[in-house]
């Protein structure tokens, strides 16, 4: 069992790494020439592939969804995959990766809320505090960047509509995860969300022809790690250990987002939304501790 552990953990550790560099490589192809729904498209068309190839593998038995189910996985699709992506990227135009990496990671802030108010759980007061606590430090992520609290960018308010999507997502997908093994469900996740993506098909050739190097190596990275591999290397992680016992490490993705970017784009977040960031995590973290509804947090994966 130790060494069961030992696995998950190292699969669920490359798996933050790969997930924290996507804001970077999403960063990376929107400078070198990629619009942001050809980035979204060409991501999705890799990925959907990949899943078509797992599919088929030896030994994986894809079972077809089942008619109850075909409307909640195409609605879950469209809510975490592409209305998620759309927001993501799109937000990117005008805020920096380590920004949107700390937005993102404040998503569990709303999956408590979503719990409180939809699924009636019950919060202690130091839940409702750190609550209130992380609100703080996504207001100042967003005012480190703008000149204040009436100047923040637009790319802010998309973002946490991603982080909210993701956590309507994680929410209501775990009575499928009852019926569906994550591959499998991961999978058609990843084919329903690809749908209206293919509104941004006019046009994707050239900008792949007219792309940098370096943008159409960033977008085959994140079509095939962030938005394929992780997925698989977690779903493997969770079936040898506890969603709870790795979920901490989740918490090191926007610290990584920052550092991928830091290094490879030479962009750090304003100091202030640092601050904030910190402060949201901690907000997290108080939540994740010492809140009622641990389990819904910690179940609560990104998809970058």
């Amino acid at each position: 069992m130790g060494n069961l552990n030992k696995k998950a953990i190292i699969l669920a550790t490359i798996t933050v790494f790969i997930w924290g560099s996507s804001f970077a490589c999403i960063s990376a192809s929107l400078h070198g020439g990629y619009s942001a729904g050809h980035l979204i498209l060409f991501r999705f068309i890799i990925a959907s592939f990949l899943f078509g190839v797992i599919a088929f593998f030896p030994g994986i038995n894809f079972q077809l969804p089942r008619k109850e189910d075909i409307l909640k996985i195409l609605l879950l699709g469209w809510i975490g995959i592409s209305v998620y992506h759309i927001c993501v990227t799109h937000g990117q135009l005008t805020i920096s990766a380590g920004t949107s990496g700390m937005l993102i990671g404040s998503a569990p802030i709303f999956t408590t809320i979503i719990a409180v108010l939809v699924l009636k759980e019950r919060l202690g007061k130091i839940g409702w505090f750190g609550l209130g606590f992380g609100f703080v430090g996504i207001l100042l992520i967003g005012i480190g960047t703008g000149d204040s609290i009436f100047n923040i960018s637009p790319g802010v308010f998309l973002v946490i509509i991603a982080a909210i999507a993701t956590s309507i997502f994680f929410v209501y997908q775990k009575s499928l995860l009852l019926k569906y093994n994550p591959i499998e469900l991961t999978a058609y996740f990843t084919w329903a969300g690809t749908i209206p993506f293919l509104v941004f098909a006019p046009g994707l050739l050239q900008d792949i022809q007219h792309a940098t190097l370096e943008a159409n190596l960033s977008a085959i990275y994140i079509g095939i790690f962030p938005t394929a591999v992780a997925y698989l290397t977690w779903a493997i992680a969770l079936s040898m250990s506890k969603a709870s016992s790795l979920s901490s490490l989740l918490y090191a993705e926007p610290v990584i987002a920052i550092l991928v970017a830091w290094i490879w784009l030479k962009e750090l977040p304003a100091i202030l939304s640092i601050v904030g960031g910190l402060i949201a995590i901690l907000g997290v973290l108080i939540v994740h501790l010492y809140g009622r509804n641990k389990r819904l947090i910690s179940n609560n994966s990104r998809k970058n």
